[in-house]
C-alpha cells in the first residue's frame, strides 16, 4: 500500500514515525512545507523537512520537538560577542533562532549543494540517505515560497519564522499571506496522484497544510480524489498539542474545534480522525461533510503513533 503524507513539523513528524512502522517505509512519501524556510546567516535552512528527518532518525530531541538530542550551542554563544557592535538596522548575526552545533551540518550541506545547483528535492534526498531513511520526503517544491504573517496590533507584516520564533507565536495576528511564484514538482503531483491512500497530518492547517494547498493544481488533485484522502485533526479539546494552531484559528475568524477543522478540510478529504475527547462532535463533523472516525490521537509513543497510524489506513477500505 502506497501512502502519501501532506506533513508540517512535528504533528506530522510523530504520525510518520508511527506509519514507517505499520507500512514498509518504501511505500511512504512524505509532501513537506517549506512556507516555513529561511536563510540566516547565509544558510538555507528547511525546519519541517529536518524536524521529520531528524524524528524518523530517532535524533531528535523529545524535550523540545525540534533539533537534535544531546546538542551543544557554542557557535551561538559566541555570536553574542557581536551583538554590541552590531549597527542599528544590521541583520547580522542574529540569534534569536537558536541553530546548534550539529545542526549547522544539515544547513551547511544543503547551502552548498544548493549554491552549485542541485535544486531542494535533490538535496532533500541525499539527507534523508545520509541519515539512513527509506521513506520519500518531498519537499512541495523547489521554488522559493514563504509564508507571511501580518501582526493585529500594528498591521506589521513580518517573516513565518518572525512570528513563530522571534516573537514566540504570543501575538495576535489579522491575517496570512503566501509570498510565492511557485509550482508542486512533478514528484509531488505523482505521490497525490498515485498514492493507494493520502493523509493529511495533524499539522497546523493555516500554515503547515495551506501552503502546500495552496499551490497551483494540489487542491484539484486532491479533490478528485476525494475518497482516498484522510485527514488528522490538530485540535483536540478544543486546543492544539503544540504551536498556535488553535489562536491562529480563532484569530482569523474560524472555529478551533474538530468542526472547524472539519470544515477547512471538507473539500478536499472524505474522513476526519478525531480523539475521543472530541467524540461528542462527530454528528457535527459529519454534517461539515466529512465521515468522523473517533480514535485515541495523541501520540505520546511510537506504538500509539503506529495505532493512529493504522487507523488512517483503515478507515479509507
Amino acid at each position: 500500500m502506497s501512502v502519501t503524507v501532506l506533513a508540517g513539523g512535528v504533528g506530522a513528524a510523530r504520525l510518520l514515525r508511527g506509519l514507517v512502522r505499520a507500512v514498509p517505509p518504501s511505500e511512504v512519501t512524505a509532501v513537506v512545507n517549506t512556507g516555513d524556510d529561511t536563510v540566516l546567516h547565509g544558510l538555507s535552512i528547511s525546519p519541517d523537512i529536518d524536524t521529520i528527518t531528524y524524528t524518523l532518525a530517532e535524533a531528535i530531541d523529545p524535550e523540545r520537538g525540534w533539533g537534535l538530542a544531546g546538542e551543544t550551542w557554542r557557535a551561538m554563544e559566541a555570536l553574542e560577542r557581536y551583538a554590541s557592535v552590531r549597527p542599528d538596522g544590521s541583520t547580522a548575526a542574529p540569534t534569536w533562532f537558536n541553530l546548534g552545533d550539529r545542526d549547522l551540518a544539515t544547513h551547511f550541506y544543503r547551502t552548498a549543494r544548493l549554491a552549485e545547483g542541485a535544486d531542494l528535492t535533490t538535496v532533500t534526498a541525499e539527507i534523508t540517505r545520509a541519515w539512513g531513511l527509506d521513506l520519500t520526503l518531498l519537499p512541495m517544491t523547489n521554488d522559493v515560497f514563504r509564508t507571511r504573517i501580518t501582526l493585529a496590533g500594528d498591521g506589521e507584516e513580518v517573516s513565518f519564522q518572525d512570528y513563530f520564533v522571534r516573537l514566540r507565536h504570543g501575538v495576535e495576528i489579522s491575517a496570512v499571506r503566501f509570498e510565492h511564484a511557485a509550482v508542486p514538482t512533478g514528484q509531488v503531483l505523482a505521490a497525490l496522484t498515485d498514492a493507494d491512500v493520502i493523509v493529511i497530518a495533524p499539522s497546523n492547517p493555516l500554515v503547515s497544510i495551506a501552503p502546500i494547498r495552496a499551490l497551483p493544481g494540489i487542491d484539484d488533485v486532491l479533490a478528485a480524489r476525494r475518497d482516498r484522502v484522510v485527514a488528522v485533526s490538530p485540535i483536540v479539546g478544543g486546543a492544539a498539542l503544540k504551536g498556535p494552531a488553535d489562536r491562529m484559528l480563532t484569530e482569523l475568524g474560524m472555529e478551533a474545534s474538530v468542526v472547524g477543522v472539519a470544515r477547512h478540510y471538507a473539500p478536499i478529504a472524505d474522513a476526519l480522525v478525531v480523539d475521543v475527547v472530541d467524540e461528542h462532535l462527530a454528528p457535527a463533523v459529519e454534517a461539515a461533510g466529512m465521515r468522523c472516525v473517533v480514535a485515541p490521537s495523541i501520540m505520546s509513543t511510537p506504538a500509539r503513533a503506529e495505532a493512529l497510524a493504522r487507523v488512517c489506513l483503515d478507515c479509507l477500505h
